[in-house]
Formats: C-alpha cells, sequence, structure tokens
C-alpha cells in the first residue's frame, strides 16, 4: 500500500513545490510552499517539537524552525543561524532565509548528510563555520535527530576540545537518533577517530585531514554491524586514506 502511494506523493510534492509557481513571491505560490513545508516537510510535527538543546556556551541545537520559532530564537539573543541541510530552494530553506533577513539574523549554509558521512573538505568548512559564525548561534537539520547531534559532537571535539565520549552523546535517543540503523554511520565516525587517537595520539582535524577515508569508515561500520560485540577485539581499523600522488613538474625547455 505505502510503494502505491510513493509515487502520487513524489507528485505532488513537485507541483507544490514547482518554483515556475513563483516560490514565495506570489501569493498562489506561498500558498503552495507552506503547504509542502507542512505536509512534505513535516512541519506539523514541529509546532511544539522542537528537539532545542544546549550544547554548549552559546551553541544550541534544533530541529528546522518555522518563521515563528526563529522571531522566538531572535527575542532570546540568538545571532546566527547553521543550516545544516544545504541552500536548496525548497519551502524550509525560502521560509527560514526569508525570516533571517526579515529579523536581521545571520544565516549559514552548508550541507551534512543522516545515513552518509561528509568529505574531509566539508569538515574543514564545518570548522571554519564553527570558528567564525557569532555566537549565539543554533544549528539545525529536519529533525534535530542525526546531523545536528553529529554537528554538535563536532563541535565539541573542534572548538571546545571535548573528549570523543562526551562529544558522543549529542548522537542519543533522547534526541531521535537511532545508533543501529543507517544514521549509526555517524556514530562509527566517532568511534573510529576514537580508536585511531587511542592508538596515536592524533587530533580530530590532523585524522581528518590525512587519515580519514569516508569509503573505508562506512564500509568498517557494515562490519561493525554484523559483529557488533567484537568491534574492540578483532575488527581492524579503516586504512588511513592513500596520499594524492604528486602533480608532474611544468616543462621549462624550449618549444619545439
Amino acid at each position: 500500500m505505502f510503494a502505491r502511494l510513493k509515487k502520487p506523493l513524489k507528485r505532488l510534492e513537485r507541483r507544490l513545490n514547482d518554483p515556475a509557481h513563483g516560490g514565495i513571491d506570489t501569493a498562489g505560490g506561498r500558498r503552495r510552499n507552506l503547504l509542502h513545508f507542512h505536509l512534505m516537510d513535516h512541519a506539523f510535527l514541529r509546532v511544539l517539537w522542537t528537539n532545542f538543546a544546549k550544547v554548549a556556551d552559546g551553541v544550541y541545537r534544533s530541529n528546522q524552525p518555522s518563521p515563528g520559532r526563529m522571531g522566538r530564537y531572535k527575542a532570546r539573543g540568538i545571532r546566527t543561524v547553521i543550516n545544516l541541510r544545504g541552500d536548496q530552494p525548497l519551502s524550509y530553506y525560502l521560509f527560514e532565509r526569508e525570516a533571517a533577513e526579515r529579523l536581521g539574523l545571520t544565516m549559514i549554509d552548508t550541507r551534512l548528510f543522516a545515513k552518509k558521512l561528509p568529505r574531509p573538505e566539508s569538515l574543514i568548512e564545518l570548522e571554519r563555520i564553527f570558528r567564525r559564525a557569532e555566537k549565539p548561534f543554533v544549528m539545525h537539520c529536519k529533525s534535530g535527530s542525526d546531523r545536528a547531534g553529529f554537528a554538535s559532537a563536532l563541535y565539541l571535539m573542534m572548538i571546545e576540545n571535548r573528549p570523543v565520549e562526551e562529544a558522543a552523546r549529542q548522537l542519543h535517543w533522547r534526541f531521535l537518533h537511532l545508533k543501529t540503523t543507517r544514521t549509526g554511520v555517524l556514530d562509527h565516525f566517532l568511534r573510529c577517530y576514537d580508536r585511531a587517537h587511542r592508538a596515536t595520539g592524533i587530533g580530530l582535524m590532523d585524522w581528518v585531514r590525512t587519515g580519514y577515508d569516508p569509503r573505508a569508515v562506512t564500509q568498517s561500520f557494515k562490519l561493525w554491524l554484523k559483529d557488533r560485540e567484537g568491534w574492540d577485539r578483532d575488527l581492524p581499523l579503516p586504512a588511513p586514506r592513500p596520499a594524492a600522488a604528486p602533480k608532474p613538474a611544468p616543462l621549462t625547455g624550449p618549444r619545439p
């Protein structure tokens, strides 16, 4: 039954969020995007449930805020909103960007995934965002469970120099994060870094730049799912990312 409903729902979603209808700049486009926001992006579930929590002094996490909640963030002193969902021109982004501009909030867009590990370059960029964002700031994804939890753990490690075991508490079932589903690959990132750190003392960002291979960690996560109890004893660490091949030196002799 659900499989039969999937295609009609996809068609409805495309129709409601069709840029040809004028985004949110026209009355009709605004109505369509509002329906998309509440029905397809599940904003109606987030009216009372915010998944809002403090991560560190001046740093908070939440699920996708509505324009009304953006106003409440402004009232409590929030200055910056870090959007972890990317800058796709979908209903949630259009309303959030409009509210940020109206309220004078700085909005920073980056993109993480709940079931896929980020590239090293994305983590380096995220650290730069954390260091430059004006506090107080709030970071959010859709539900505030996986990407917001992962980013919160990374903030504690990158900026606050907190240990992995403390940072890992940001990925917890109380935020509706599940470790033994595909979203558990985020926990496994922390697990693999922790093992590398214990073995060599390497810092997180040094590991990200020199030893972190998303594909190897993902494959290691699949093995971990098969044998969780034997992870610490039997399963090897993911191999470090191979070094990039040196670029050939430019030709300097005269052209023929």
